[in-house]
């Protein structure tokens, strides 16, 4: 009798091999808890660049203190998120780098927005947590289904929206500037709650892409590429919904 052929053999070989399968692999768990530590690195940056703001003697000395951490963090992020895209092999070092200077941008915005319109940033926050909870409910109750036409649609939307930052940067080059993005008109609200809703869908997509991924046994360094992906969305949406609240304080 070959040793394969013992029945309790057999299960223990097979038990070690798909644990080591399942430790080398992407998990749900996995991604969650990087998301997390992506999440954590944010703030620690984020904490950084609002109190550089905070304890300067005056909002413009404030200002002048945060200003090239705001380009640090804008420029390098943009650079990391690009090598994270096209090499998701390196996420492992390059998302986390992306959080630390993403967080390093949010903090000074934040605190700037906080100094104009008290309160701002902790209503854009509990909101930002609010939809995200909202949406992880309606994609795990099935009440939203990420279809192919779904995911069409929002990806859709999103290169929209995108295609009209990208018009409103170069227009902005050139001294001019597109009012229904940067006024307070109720178009320009109106605009602010698609673009919301629009980040909110893109949240639906990244559960979607994050569970079929860790079914599919993708590779142990797509954890970190979900998270990533999370990230990216989140904190577009944090922006968003922060805009959105400064345009209606602005009215009051």
């Amino acid at each position: 009798m070959s040793k394969t052929s013992n029945p309790a053999l057999s299960e223990k070989v097979f038990n070690r091999e798909y644990t080591h399968a399942s430790s080398e692999g992407m998990t749900v768990n996995g991604t969650i808890n990087k998301t997390a530590l992506s999440l954590l690195l944010v703030i620690a940056a984020a904490v950084f660049t609002w109190n550089k703001f905070f304890n300067a003697a005056t909002p413009d000395a404030g200002m002048s203190a945060v200003v090239p951490w705001l380009a640090i963090g804008g420029i390098g992020g943009l650079i990391a998120a690009l090598v994270t895209v096209f090499r998701p092999q390196s996420s492992g070092i390059s998302a986390p780098i992306y959080a630390v200077l993403e967080g390093l941008m949010l903090g000074g915005l934040s605190a700037v927005f906080e100094s104009m319109y008290s309160n701002i940033v902790m209503r854009a926050v509990a909101l930002t947590l609010a939809v995200f909870a909202a949406m992880l409910f309606f994609y795990r109750s099935g009440i939203i289904k990420v279809t192919k036409k779904f995911m069409m649609g929002v990806l859709a939307a999103t290169a929209g929206i995108a295609l009209v930052y990208l018009v409103s940067f170069i227009a902005g080059l050139f001294g001019a500037q597109l009012g229904f993005l940067h006024g307070n008109s109720n178009f320009s609200i109106g605009f602010s709650l698609v673009v919301v809703a629009v980040a909110a869908l893109n949240l639906v997509l990244d559960f979607a892409f994050i569970e079929r991924t860790a079914e599919q046994g993708a590779p142990k360094y797509m954890e970190w590429y979900g998270a990533f992906g999370l990230m990216v969305t989140l904190i577009w949406l944090y922006l968003e919904i922060l805009r959105l609240l400064s345009k209606l304080a602005s009215r009051e």
